[in-house]
């Protein structure tokens, strides 16, 4: 992934969001890495005119947040003609077919159940790191 590319983290379970930063690291990705705990502050730096002017990024989105559901800010980005291209990954406990469904329908572009226990849980997110590596993201303008 070209080092250009920012990541744009929403999830609100700080214990995830560091192994999830530590094991994208692992990966050789030294991409900047910014970290949102709750999905308003998210949109606000989304929809800033420095984001808008600067892209692409990638969004790791958690759908269970304290102030609203991932799969708002999912609908708002997909929706609006500057942002819908930036990749989005749903990194969630919820492995429910409707939701997933649902996610897909909203245009994520892969989705991710966080197993329960941690070895699994690190082993999965090495290896989006290992894909987050190879992967192209397009311009966002």
């Amino acid at each position: 992934m070209s080092n250009a590319v920012k990541i744009v983290m929403v999830e609100d379970d700080h214990g995830h969001a560091k192994l999830i930063e530590k094991n994208i690291r692992r990966a050789n990705i030294a991409n900047e890495i910014m970290h949102f705990d709750e999905g308003g502050a998210a949109l606000d730096y989304l929809f800033s005119p420095e984001i808008i002017a600067n892209g692409p990024l990638l969004i790791l989105l958690d759908l269970n947040l304290p102030d609203m559901s991932g799969t708002d800010i999912l609908e708002k980005v997909k929706s609006d003609e500057r942002l819908r291209r930036a990749p989005v990954v749903v990194l969630t406990t919820t492995d429910d077919k409707v939701e997933i469904q649902r996610c897909y329908d909203l245009g994520c572009n892969v989705y991710i159940t966080k197993p329960v226990d941690y070895e699994s849980f690190a082993d999965a997110i090495r290896q989006l790191g290992l894909f987050l590596s190879v992967m192209q993201a397009p311009e966002i303008i």
